[in-house]
C-alpha cells in the first residue's frame, strides 16, 4: 500500500497522530479506539507496509514509531498544491466583503426596528 492509500482511512490517520508524539505500545493504541485490538494491529500493519511507521519489539510488547521521512510524498503534493490552496474559493478579500455585508445587514435591521434613519457619513 502506498502512503496516500494508508492515509485514506480515518483510523490510520488517528493512529499516526498518536504515534507522532513518540513510540506507542499496541495495547495503548487499542485502548483509545472503539475497535478491536486485532483491527488496530491490521491498521498498524498497513501503515508499516506503507513505510509510515516502524515496529520495535521490546520484550513481549510491540512499540510503533513514526517514520517522518515517509511523509515526503504528502509534503511534496501539498507544496505543489499550495498556490491553489492560497487562492482557493475563500480569499481574504472575500472575507472582508462578507464582513462589510454582515455589518450593513445588522445596521439595516436595527434601523428598521427602531425607525431611526442612520446619519450618512460624508467623505
Amino acid at each position: 500500500m502506498d502512503v496516500f492509500g494508508a492515509l485514506a482511512d480515518p483510523v490510520r490517520r488517528a493512529l499516526l497522530e498518536e504515534i507522532a508524539d513518540g513510540p506507542v505500545r499496541v495495547t495503548d493504541l487499542a485502548g483509545r479506539h472503539p475497535i478491536s485490538r486485532p483491527a488496530i494491529s491490521r491498521h498498524l500493519r498497513l501503515l508499516a507496509e506503507a513505510g509510515l511507521v516502524e515496529a520495535e519489539n521490546r520484550g513481549r510488547e510491540r512499540h510503533y514509531a513514526l517514520e517522518p521521512f515517509a511523509l515526503a510524498p504528502v509534503a511534496a503534493l501539498l507544496e505543489r498544491l499550495a498556490p491553489a490552496i492560497a487562492t482557493g474559493p475563500v480569499t481574504s478579500h472575500a472575507l472582508g466583503a462578507l464582513e462589510t455585508e454582515v455589518r450593513r445587514t445588522v445596521r439595516d435591521r436595527r434601523t428598521s426596528r427602531t425607525g431611526i434613519v442612520p446619519r450618512q457619513e460624508t467623505a
